[in-house]
């Protein structure tokens, strides 16, 4: 657990909460120090690399949050350097729902699971939209089918492991 990931998760509500139910003064030692968990380290890179899919949620600007799966062969979810994060945006149902969020509030949370090694990885950030073609055409290159139409980049702000407890095993069926 890293400081990144409790200045953005452990607010008032949830010290609250930490505090009521006895377990605030064990988080309370990860708030302390210096920060830590902004960097996707050699590990959390060859992971995001490794996975073909991912939960991507966004927040409307009413509030509400909306989660969309995102999906292609490994290594889609491209590790640009060690805090940014990009993929290719394929045309969909046309509703841009997480495109118009984005657009209003550029704070995005990614839910990676490897089920088959029961491994998730929670990534907040904040993403830009980028139509540049030159960039699209490079992260489209290991995308599931679909017509890319724009990019999304992802500045991360913290990181975290989440425990595997509660992980079922799953396994992914490869497409011929």
């Amino acid at each position: 657990m890293s400081k990144a990931f409790t200045n953005i998760t452990f607010t008032p509500a949830v010290r609250d909460w930490q505090e009521r139910n006895g377990s605030r003064q064990s988080y309370q030692r990860f708030e302390q120090g210096p920060l830590t968990g902004d960097r996707l380290g050699p590990v959390e890179q060859d992971f995001v690399r490794s996975i073909d899919g991912f939960y991507q949620a966004t927040v409307a600007s009413n509030g509400w949050p909306y989660v969309q799966f995102r999906g292609g062969k490994p290594g889609f979810l491209r590790v640009l350097d060690e805090q940014t994060l990009g993929y290719a945006d394929l045309r969909g149902n046309k509703q841009f729902l997480s495109m118009g969020n984005l657009s209003t509030d550029d704070r995005v949370m990614l839910f990676l699971m490897d089920y088959e090694n029961q491994e998730r990885l929670k990534i907040w950030g904040r993403a830009r939209i980028s139509q540049d073609p030159g960039l699209v055409e490079k992260l489209a290159g290991l995308q599931a089918t679909g017509k890319a139409e724009r990019a999304v980049l992802i500045h991360m702000e913290a990181y975290d492991w989440n425990c595997s407890q509660h992980i079922p095993q799953r396994i992914t069926l490869q497409a011929k």
